[in-house]
Parts: C-alpha cells; structure tokens; sequence
C-alpha cells in the first residue's frame, strides 16, 4: 500500500530566519538576565558608549564586557560546532547515531583536560598550569591526536575510509580513553570534583579568548562543509554511487572529517563535555527542513546555538542553586527523551516502509 505524500516542509530560509530571530532575542535576554539585571536599554547605552569611544560605567562594563558577552558568545559558537560537527558525522557515517563522541573526539578532550587538571594539582609550583589556556590547550591537542589515531585505525588497505571501520574505530578509542579518565579520577584523590565538574560542561568564567578558538575552527568548517553540501548528498546513496557520480569519496570525507571534528574538539576544550547537542539538534532540524545537507547543515548550527545558549542561561538564571548547575547535564537531561521520541518515531517508518 503506498504510503501518503508527505504535507510540503516550509522553505529552509523560513526555518533559518526564525531561528536567527530566537537566537537574537534569546542572546538579548541573557546578556540582559542575572544578579546584576541590566535591562536591553542599558545595554544599548553601554554598547553606545564603548563604540563611541566613550567612559561607560566601569561597573556595568565591566559585567556586561567581560563576563556575560564572552560567555554569551562563546555558548552560541560552541553549540553551533556541536550541531554543525553532528550534521557532518551523521551524513558521513550514514548513521543517525553519529555525533562528536563517535570519532571518540569528545574523550580525547576530556583526557586532555583531565591530565592538565592533576598535572597542576601535582605540581603546585608549574603555575602556568592553572592558566585556563592550558586546560584548552590540553583538551585541543589530545583531541586533535585521538582524531589522527582514529583515522589512522579506520583506513582500509587500500587506503580508504570506510563508514563502518571509522565507528569502529572511534567505539575503541573512546572506551580506552574513558578507562584512561576513569584511571585518572582514581588517582586524583579528594581532588576529583574539579575533573568531574569539567568533564559536565559549563561555561563558567569564560572569557573572549574562548570564544575566539571556537570561532576560529567552528567557521572555516561552516565553509568547508557548505562547499562539500552537494557532494555529502550524493554520498548519501553509498560510496559506490558517488563515485560512479564523480564525486572523490576519499577526498572529501577526509576534509569533511578533519573540519568538522577540529570545530568540536574546539568546543569540547573551552566548554567540557556536553552530550546531546550533535546528535539530536540534525535529527529535528531533518524533520523540519528536510535532508538536503545545503540547508540541513547552517539550521543545525544555528539550532545548536539556540539549544546550549538556552541552556546555559537556564542553568545561570532560571535555575535557583546553591553552585551553578554544570549545562552538560540540563542539557543531558532536557535533550535524552527528545532524542528517545526520534528514535522511537524513525523505528515505526522503518518498520511501515519495510
């Protein structure tokens, strides 16, 4: 029996307008939002004040330069690199599970971070250790080396990389480095609650150096991947079909790989491990917008900005607590049954196109 056309999907630039317009207005009310309530004509003023060159008050730029728009931004780019990276992996890997831990990046991460953490905890005296860009820098490189051994596990003979063998691949890798973690935390001692609360996720105390790292990897890999749009759709029938279409396979899933993996490892290392966002912001936006990786690709960066920077405002505002909830959870928390009802939803279509 044939099943029913589908009701026509709104254009992606309807989709887009309105996530960027909840973007915005959800960015104003957070730079708005906290102890200190600022209010969007304040904001303005200060803004004003400080384009013009002008002596704004010290106090309120203070607070509004240097701790909520450097976290503000870093959120937004952050959660636009976890859904873009997920867009990529899920289209790549033909695999509807696929996010940044797949490739086993996220752990890599975390190792790094965690070895930097008990490195300045044994060794009081390297100061430089308790720099926050040593714990980046950290996460970044271990991040970057895990991608490498990775692809490295995954070629094939021939020197190809195969959508299975890089799930493989990255299964392994990931449940070594956790049992590395794990190893890690024992050894810490009393001292395990600062690794834990990273490995959460938060963006507590974040600063404009956070948000340029993110912003240096996350945009080239919008770039990359929007050029790479149409072949990641052909690629989509299958290695053999796109190659009898011309389209170099091997190339452009290495470039896609490299882009969109360095984009997470950069927002793992400045934000910590925040679970859910690469993989569920594609799947609604695939139910919105559809699958063309064109639109597919830009809507899940900006719905993964929307989904953390709504987190982590929540997390910092709604949310009353003795000590700041880590977002990682919330999001965790908020995103886990959404992503049940997606699975459960393409279960039953499976099971009616069968």
């Amino acid at each position: 029996m044939a099943r029913p056309p589908s009701p026509a999907r709104p254009s992606p630039w309807l989709w887009a307008a309105l996530l960027a317009a909840l973007l915005a207005a959800l960015g104003a009310a957070s730079a708005a939002s906290g102890d200190l309530d600022l209010g969007p004509g304040r904001i303005w003023a200060l803004l004003a004040e400080k384009f013009r060159g002008g002596s704004p008050d010290e106090a309120l730029a203070a607070v509004l330069f240097e701790v909520r728009l450097p976290r503000l931004v870093t959120a937004v780019m952050a959660g636009a690199a976890l859904g873009l990276s997920g867009a990529v992996f899920q289209g790549l890997l033909l695999n509807p599970l696929a996010d940044p831990y797949t490739l086993g990046v996220s752990s890599g991460a975390a190792l790094g971070a965690a070895l930097v953490i008990v490195a300045g905890l044994l060794c009081p005296a390297w100061t430089w250790l308790a720099e926050p860009w040593a714990l980046t820098g950290g996460a970044f490189v271990l991040a970057g080396l895990t991608l490498a051994a990775v692809l490295a596990l995954a070629r094939n003979d021939d020197g190809h990389l195969s959508p299975l063998n890089l799930i493989l691949a990255g299964v392994m890798v990931s449940a070594i480095l956790s049992a590395a973690i794990s190893f890690i935390k024992y050894l810490s001692g009393d001292q395990v609650g600062s690794i834990v609360f990273w490995l959460l996720g938060s963006f507590q105390a974040r600063t404009w150096t956070d948000a340029g790292l993110v912003s240096a990897f996350f945009l080239p890999a919008l770039l990359i991947a929007l050029w790479s749009a149409v072949d990641l759709n052909v690629m989509t029938l299958g290695t053999r079909s796109a190659e009898t279409l011309g389209v170099n396979t091997r190339r452009v899933r290495l470039r896609l790989l490299a882009a969109a993996s360095l984009a997470a490892a950069a927002a793992v290392s400045v934000a910590g491990v925040i679970g859910f966002v690469g993989l569920v912001v594609p799947h609604l936006v695939r139910l919105a917008a559809g699958p063309d990786h064109r639109s597919l690709v830009p809507l899940s960066a900006l719905g993964g900005a929307l989904l953390l920077l709504a987190a982590d405002t929540a997390v910092r505002v709604l949310i009353p607590s003795p000590g700041e909830i880590p977002v990682g959870v919330l999001t965790a928390l908020l995103a886990g049954p959404v992503f049940l009802v997606i699975f459960r939803r393409r279960r039953r279509e499976l099971a009616s196109d069968g």
